[in-house]
């Protein structure tokens, strides 16, 4: 025998304008950090590198999400963007997909590889002659 619905409860989950409520923390377990490595950056780019077999379970629909939006590159934060996540909670399951090797990130380059300003100056100045 099933119960009929409790609309004072419902109502306490549920925003018309919001649609339902889940907080962050019961989409990542509870967890602040990745399981490995370090907190990823805001422009790294997430891309797919293969979709869940049958017998990846624990996948949630928020992470299907991220694997079927980063067929094509995107950074963290537009992934985070698009799932309307905060930054913190999609770096967690972003963790939990490099972990069985869905995604694939490439972090940005560091300052230190980036060409010598003097580069930049001599290309403006050699457009600005042209």
């Amino acid at each position: 025998m099933t119960l009929p619905p409790d609309e004072s409860a419902q109502e306490l989950w549920v925003d018309d304008e919001a649609g339902p409520i889940v907080r962050p923390y019961a989409l990542t377990r509870g967890r602040t950090r990745p399981t490995k490595g370090s907190l990823l950056d805001l422009i790294s780019l997430v891309v797919t590198v293969r979709s869940p077999a049958e017998y990846d379970v624990g996948i949630g629909p928020e992470q299907h999400k991220v694997v079927s939006l980063c067929r094509r590159p995107l950074s963290v934060a537009e992934v985070a963007a698009y799932l309307n996540l905060p930054i913190g909670t999609v770096r967690v399951l972003l963790g939990d997909l490099l972990d069985r090797q869905l995604v694939q990130v490439r972090e940005p380059r560091p300052p230190t590889d980036l060409p010598d300003d003097s580069i930049f100056k001599a290309v403006i100045n050699g457009l600005r002659a042209l």
